[in-house]
């Protein structure tokens, strides 16, 4: 017995030595042209899929049926996930196919994931593979707006893509558009309709408009969708753009209240505040003369817009901008019932 035990820690000792003496030699390729063992590809894919579905165990997937999402994520996967994935629109080049692995089709993938666990890999990634995680961990929203948009994905024509993304058309033959998504794709009038929760731009001021997209630029203002739109340009091209959409006219919206009642009662909330809760007067810094230019106009936003924003501050997670901890502290005691009152009273004001 007691040679046996002296063999084991002989045995103990030498196999990491030798492990890395294997790795030191340089005999295991890394080579992605040779591809993987049929039993090493198995097993990564196992691993891989064993490890998502424990992680998903504990996510708790909202309602996706809203189809506001499909317009918020498509245009984000247009340029940041179709170059690898492919879309209706484009299809995968040699070099992304010679990747280890490969980028899977995603129209075939996606109906053998629950939602739970596309939340998991499109928020975190997959390690060694060339996924990445969602750029900004704290916006679980845009997520699952993204985890909607790959449910419709698989039913999605070319014309039915080019439609939710905004593209602008890719080009004749023998002409290849370098820009097929610009900002009118997201944020053209003919685009947001009432349910929409993305903002309308024209008429803001500015100042407004430029601080917001130099906050998305330098990354201090969270969103992955609006970080990887606004990150990849020169940072002198910013105020153009703040001075296009500040000289648009802000559209005339003449639809009739849904709930009469509880636009009102954002109505007293926006003018009076609720000092017993600490909720201060909207229009005492919104939509009034005079109002400090870096404060948005809230008036004929989406009241779906403006919820989503307002639960953002509630939760300290939008900021990034010389004011926006005074938002923080203004939301940070709004009830699910006040949110939804200003939403719908601003959005019909």
């Amino acid at each position: 017995m007691t040679i046996r035990w002296k063999y084991l820690i002989i045995l103990a000792v030498l196999a990491p030595i030798l492990g890395l003496g294997v790795a030191w030699s340089g005999l295991i390729s890394v080579r992605a042209s040779t591809g993987h063992w049929a039993a090493t590809d198995w097993f990564l894919h196992w691993v891989m899929r064993n490890s998502v579905s424990t992680a998903s165990m504990s996510v708790d997937p909202p309602p996706l049926d809203n189809p506001a999402f499909v317009p918020a994520a498509a245009g984000h996967f247009e340029s940041g996930c179709a170059t690898c994935h492919g879309s209706p629109a484009q299809g995968r080049n040699d070099a992304v196919l010679s990747m280890l692995p490969p980028p899977p089709d995603l129209k075939a993938v996606v109906p053998t994931w629950t939602d739970a666990q596309l939340f998991e890999i499109v928020k975190h990634g997959v390690r060694f593979t060339g996924m990445p995680a969602w750029p900004v961990q704290t916006r679980d929203d845009e997520v699952w707006a993204m985890v909607a948009f790959l449910r419709k994905l698989p039913e999605m024509d070319g014309k039915a893509y080019i439609a939710a993304s905004g593209l602008h058309g890719m080009g004749t033959a023998g002409e290849v558009s370098p820009l097929p998504i610009t900002c009118e794709s997201c944020h053209a009038e003919a685009k947001l309709n009432n349910g929409s929760i993305i903002p309308r731009l024209a008429g803001q001021s500015e100042t407004y408009l430029l601080e917001s997209l130099k906050a998305y630029h330098d990354n201090r203002r969270p969103s992955g969708i609006m970080g990887v739109a606004v990150g990849t340009l020169p940072e002198e091209s910013l105020p153009e753009l703040a001075r296009y959409y500040a000289s648009q006219q802000s559209p005339k919206r003449d639809m009739p209240p849904k709930d009469q009642a509880l636009v009102e009662r954002g109505r007293q909330l926006a003018e009076k505040g609720r000092s017993a809760d600490k909720i201060p007067v909207c229009l005492s810094c919104h939509d009034k003369g005079g109002a400090n230019p870096a404060y948005p106009k809230l008036s004929g936003q989406n009241a779906a817009y403006l919820k989503q924003q307002l639960d953002l501050f509630r939760g300290a997670v939008r900021g990034g901008t010389s004011s926006s901890h005074l938002m923080v502290n203004a939301a940070k005691y709004l009830q699910d019932d006040d949110i939804d009152a200003l939403s719908a009273f601003f959005s019909q004001r």
